[in-house]
């Protein structure tokens, strides 16, 4: 990715479902001006959530909306509390602009990493503008359909003692401990996870969602988020050059046209906006 765009968006024709999928973290590129201070193993971008666009690729053809960062989370995190609030206290937590990796190697050569006053402006050219397009693409879906539902798709290694012992379930939904969607529509989707053969699921394990569900998910403001974290062991190969396994992401793939199904299905009840 060589385009200084922060995003792309795709709609589905006429916007006919209230879904809209958001896939921050699935970016490469790294401005000059930052990659210049960048490690051999900032470079890499290691911890990108790597292939998750094309995985969901199939949502416009739904009538949903796809949209997806093209910057890497080294520049800054955009899901991430810029006042720094952490996700989960007591735990590892990444930072807004990530000064080591997954597996603790420095991103930045000595010295060089960003200070308050560079995070600051990282937040105001990066983070704010997607974060205000995001919010617009809500509002949008808002008007048409009177409610919007947010599916924010991500993935990780399936090893990083840094975050959690052992082997991680293969699709990790994360509803804020139920508080970032309606309980049915969270039921819903979990539904289908943990039926899809072949796959472990759990619900608000070790991920719950983080700043974008927490922040989004709304269900008294007609905004239900939902995260979903995938091993990347299902689609790809993790070890370098990363390369995408079309006969494991094919399963994956089929699993998530069904979660996809689940939530422009449902519709909310009384009781679902509080």
């Amino acid at each position: 990715m060589t385009s200084t765009a922060l995003w792309r968006v795709e709609h589905g024709a006429g916007d006919s479902v209230p879904l809209i999928v958001n896939v921050p973290h699935a970016g490469t590129y790294l401005p000059p001006s930052i990659a210049q201070n960048l490690t051999a193993a900032g470079l890499q971008v290691p911890d990108t959530d790597w292939h998750v666009d094309r995985l969901y690729d199939f949502v416009p053809s739904l009538g949903a909306t796809l949209m997806v960062a093209t910057h890497s989370r080294i520049v800054v995190d955009l899901n991430r509390d810029p006042s720094g609030l952490e996700m989960y206290p007591g735990a590892s937590n990444t930072e807004i602009c990530p000064t080591v990796t997954f597996h603790d190697e420095p991103v930045y050569m000595a010295g060089m990493a960003p200070d308050a006053a560079a995070i600051a402006a990282r937040i105001k050219h990066y983070w704010l503008p997607y974060h205000a397009q995001l919010a617009a693409e809500i509002a949008r879906i808002k008007v048409r359909h009177g409610y919007c539902i947010v599916l924010d798709g991500h993935s990780i290694v399936s090893e990083a003692p840094r975050f959690f012992a052992g082997r991680l379930p293969d699709l990790n939904l994360g509803t804020a401990d139920g508080r970032s969607c309606a309980p049915s529509l969270a039921h819903a989707a979990f539904e289908g996870l943990a039926g899809a053969a072949g796959f472990t699921a759990v619900h608000n394990g070790r991920f719950k969602g983080g700043h974008i569900t927490r922040h989004y998910g709304k269900p008294g403001n007609k905004v239900h988020a939902l995260q979903l974290e995938m091993a990347q062991c299902c689609y790809m190969n993790e070890a370098e050059p990363r390369a995408y396994d079309e006969r494991r992401a094919e399963a994956l793939t089929a699993v998530l046209k069904q979660l996809a199904g689940k939530l422009v299905d449902w519709r909310p009840a009384t009781g679902d906006e509080t």
